[in-house]
């Protein structure tokens, strides 16, 4: 996997992007549990990426664990999570 930078997708500095063939991961290092709010911000972080790259699927990288809800909200997103 390689690092993308996020500012082709209009995206902060400080966000962690990884791509490997037609995805791009979005990567989140954390211990705390992942919630509602977060899956709001990454189906927006999604979207914007989609807007430059149509053909480009989206998925989390994750080693904290994810709310039930969450994950059902972003699977309805098409957004696959995944372990780190």
């Amino acid at each position: 996997m390689k690092n993308i930078d996020p500012a082709k997708y209009n995206l902060h500095s400080r966000l962690k992007l990884l791509g490997k063939n037609k995805r791009v991961f979005i990567v989140i290092d954390r211990k705390s549990r992942i919630i509602m709010k977060d899956g709001h911000r990454i189906v927006k972080i999604a979207k914007q990426i989609n807007q430059v790259e149509v053909d480009k699927e989206v998925a989390v990288l994750s080693g904290a664990p994810v709310c039930k809800k969450t994950k059902k909200f972003l699977l309805e997103n098409d957004i696959v999570v995944k372990d780190l």
